[in-house]
C-alpha cells in the first residue's frame, strides 16, 4: 500500500521573544546555509541552519515573506519548524528604517578598515537591512 502525502504543511516559525507563524501552507522557501530549500508536504526530514534572507511560504494562491536572521529549521514530512534568533514578517518592516540602516552601515564600512573589529558586526547589520528591505519589496511588489 503506498504512502499518502499530507495535503499541506504545518508551519511555525518561532523567536526567543514570540510566534510569528503558526500556518497550514503549500510550500515553504527556506534560507538554508547552504542555499534556498524548497519544501512540499511529504518532504524528507531534515534539520538545517538558517542563513540571513527572506523565508517565502504560499497558502493557495497567497504568497507571504518573512525576514529571518540566523537559526535553525526543521523539516518533517508534513510539518516545517523555524526557529529564529529574529523574524519579521515583510508587511510589519519599517523600509525607511531599513533603508537608513543599510546607508549608515554602508558609510561606516567604507571609513573602517577591515581589521577593525567591529567590521563583522556592521557586516551581519548590512544583510539583515538588505534583507529587511527584499522581503518588505516582495511584500510590496
Amino acid at each position: 500500500m503506498a504512502d499518502i502525502l499530507p495535503a499541506y504543511i504545518h508551519l511555525e516559525i518561532v523567536t526567543p521573544d514570540h510566534k510569528i507563524a503558526e500556518e497550514e501552507v503549500d510550500e515553504v522557501s527556506i534560507p538554508g546555509r547552504e542555499g534556498y530549500l524548497g519544501v512540499l508536504p511529504g518532504h524528507a526530514p531534515l534539520i538545517t541552519e538558517l542563513q540571513t534572507g527572506p523565508l517565502e511560504y504560499r497558502q493557495n494562491d497567497s504568497r507571504h515573506y518573512v525576514a529571518v536572521h540566523w537559526g535553525f529549521a526543521e523539516v518533517l514530512p508534513d510539518r516545517v519548524i523555524v526557529l529564529a534568533e529574529i523574524a519579521e514578517r515583510g508587511e510589519d518592516i519599517d523600509v525607511e528604517r531599513a533603508e537608513n540602516k543599510r546607508k549608515r552601515v554602508e558609510e561606516y564600512l567604507k571609513s573602517h578598515p577591515e581589521s577593525d573589529p567591529e567590521t563583522v558586526k556592521a557586516r551581519d547589520d548590512l544583510r539583515r537591512a538588505i534583507c529587511r528591505l527584499e522581503t518588505a519589496r516582495q511584500v510590496r511588489a
